[in-house]
């Protein structure tokens, strides 16, 4: 039985290239790769740019990373180099089969 892969899309939400953004786009996509091989989309929004966008997932905090799919959707601040963190926040440690 093969199921279709879940499409994760993510929002990492940062302030211009900061050390801090930099750092979170970059560990983002090594989980995703580690994890969610090809099955992933990162959208950054730099909120330098356009700070409107920061409404629409009610971030406060940058950097800040939102997982819109799969739902429930899901946040977290900081630069993501806690992986254990990342992974148990973002709920990808069920790719785990037996």
């Amino acid at each position: 039985m093969t199921d279709k892969p879940e499409k994760w899309l993510l929002k990492l939400y940062v302030a211009g290239a900061s050390p801090k953004s930099i750092t979170a786009f970059q560990n983002i996509k090594a989980i995703c790769e580690q994890n969610v091989p090809g099955q992933y989309e990162i959208e950054v929004i730099d909120l330098v740019k356009n700070p409107r966008l920061a409404a629409d997932d009610q971030i406060i905090a940058l950097p800040a990373l939102v997982r819109r799919l799969p739902e429930p959707i899901r946040k977290i601040i900081g630069d993501l180099s806690n992986t254990e963190r990342v992974l148990v926040g973002l709920n990808m440690k069920r790719l785990e089969t037996t």
